[in-house]
């Protein structure tokens, strides 16, 4: 298993994802129409062109995907039980076609879980940055996690 156990995560421990991801156009738009957003900033050139940002913008609930995503092969891989929510979700810079993303983490928090003594339930902060380094995306998730299997 490559993810991490509950009892393996330390918090104030950071995680530089060596996964990389350039987003296309065609990302934005199969995202955007999937998910039911034909919000005509993310999926239509000229209306995008007279906007202040001259060109479509990535649909930005992708950008926290993505963002996610790219964290689970070092954290969460196989050893999740489920998320159990998101806060301080952030986009300050925008993010278009032919950016490139890359993602860290930070573990915030940990805690044995109430309900189930097989879990724990560790909290993230989740960053994501541009291709000059520029933070596009940020949140907070929490996570419950499995505990290691009893021997």
């Amino acid at each position: 298993m490559a993810g991490l156990y509950y009892e393996e995560f330390e918090v104030g421990k950071e995680y530089e994802h060596p996964l990389s991801r350039t987003v296309t156009e065609h990302d934005n738009i199969s995202f955007s129409l999937m998910t039911m957003n034909p919000q005509p900033l993310h999926v239509d050139n000229h209306f995008s062109a007279g906007t202040e940002w001259g060109q479509p913008l990535f649909n930005s609930l992708y950008t926290l995907a993505i963002m996610v995503g790219m964290s689970v092969q070092d954290t969460t891989l196989g050893t999740t039980i489920g998320n159990l929510g998101m806060t301080d979700v952030r986009f300050p810079k925008p993010v278009f076609a032919g950016d490139t993303l890359r993602a860290r983490t930070k573990i915030v928090s940990k805690r044995e879980s109430a309900s189930r003594p097989n879990a724990g339930i560790v909290e993230f902060e989740h960053i994501c940055t541009n291709q000059r380094g520029e933070i596009v995306a940020s949140c907070r998730r929490s996570g419950m996690m499995r505990k290691m299997p009893v021997a």
